[in-house]
């Protein structure tokens, strides 16, 4: 069965290695262009980076909020704060008071 040194191969065994060889190709495809592949992963960093950002953010203001509420504690309240809402939500003034809003810095 061996002609000039080469073995014959049969069509099964062609079959089994071209199924096995387009198994590997796929596998191949799919770690460098599937949802986890390589060029996947600079994606997830430049996604990961963003997230990091935007957490960054919403800590600082999660931050000035609590402080917001814990200078209005009842036990400890802080006059100016009061103050400063009763004006602005019960429209409360003196007659002879000028309200001037400011805008917060950074915004």
């Amino acid at each position: 069965m061996a002609q000039s040194g080469h073995r014959l191969v049969s069509t099964r065994q062609q079959a089994v290695q071209g199924v096995a060889l387009v198994s590997l190709l796929v596998l191949t495809g799919l770690a460098l262009l599937g949802p986890s592949g390589l060029l996947a992963w600079g994606e997830q960093a430049s996604l990961l980076e963003q997230g990091k950002a935007q957490l960054a953010v919403l800590e600082a203001e999660r931050d000035e909020l609590r402080g917001r509420v814990d200078a209005l504690h009842p036990d400890r309240a802080d006059p100016d704060m009061v103050g400063e809402l009763l004006r602005k939500n019960m429209h409360v003034l003196h007659p002879d008071e000028i309200v001037l809003e400011l805008e917060p810095e950074g915004k």
